[in-house]
């Protein structure tokens, strides 16, 4: 009688491991990745390209912020804003940069590199130090944010709405006439949805309806450019 208790035990202790092993996995911290893009841009075809191979990894949020100062080329982005190069720009002091430039990829909000380049991405995504900041759990009608440290007494709140997956933008003028470009997880909207200052606090998002099957992302983040101290994304 005693062999079959015995491995009823072990195959209970198995998957309690097996559950807390699932239950930390779900909990790492998401690896934010943001690639600065233009179609405008003859550089940044190899940039969406490299985007494309993270973009389903496990751990990881990929983002396509298109920019606009590349639209006097003659071809106007049909996904740029300006909000999104306000972001950028937002962006470059604390990076070292004096402006801004496509295909600049950030990751975590605090480290940057060329976009183009071979294997930077990747790079980036293994050497960026990781989000430590407070718990995020995001529903349809909510964000709620975990107590924790905010660097300098508050960070901001920022609603990504984003289209999961690669779409393809034929350009006809421009740097890139003729082409096909493919995008990954392209950034429709960028919205502030307030301030946390180190106290668990709930925050509203638009009701679903409003997103047109869009995917959400959530970020917390040091202001001014800063590092990013937490994400979620449904």
């Amino acid at each position: 009688m005693t062999g079959p208790k015995t491995t009823l035990g072990k195959l209970s202790l198995a998957g309690a491991a097996f559950i807390a092993l699932a239950g930390a996995a779900a909990a790492q911290p998401l690896t934010v990745v943001e690639l600065f893009t233009s179609q405008g841009c003859s550089s940044c075809p190899p940039a969406n390209a490299n985007l494309i191979k993270v973009k389903d990894r496990p751990g990881v949020l990929a983002l396509s912020f298109n920019v606009t100062y590349w639209d006097y080329l003659g071809w106007k982005d049909i996904f740029g804003r300006q909000e999104f190069t306000e972001r950028q720009v937002t962006y470059e002091p604390a990076l070292g940069h004096d402006g801004p430039f496509t295909p600049q990829v950030v990751v975590n909000g605090s480290a940057d590199a060329v976009g183009a380049a071979p294997g930077e991405i990747e790079r980036l995504i293994s050497t960026s130090p990781r989000a430590k900041g407070p718990a995020l759990s995001l529903g349809n009608s909510k964000v709620s944010i975990g107590d924790g440290t905010a660097p300098g007494g508050a960070a901001d709140v920022w609603l990504v709405r984003y289209r999961r997956g690669v779409v393809e933008v034929p350009v006809a003028r421009g740097e890139n006439t003729g082409r096909t470009l493919p995008h990954a997880n392209v950034v429709h909207s960028l919205q502030r949805l307030g301030r946390w200052n180190g106290a668990a606090t709930t925050l509203p998002l638009p009701l679903p309806a409003a997103t047109g099957g869009l995917s959400t992302a959530v970020l917390v983040q040091t202001p001014g450019g800063g590092p990013i101290l937490a994400a979620a994304a449904n």
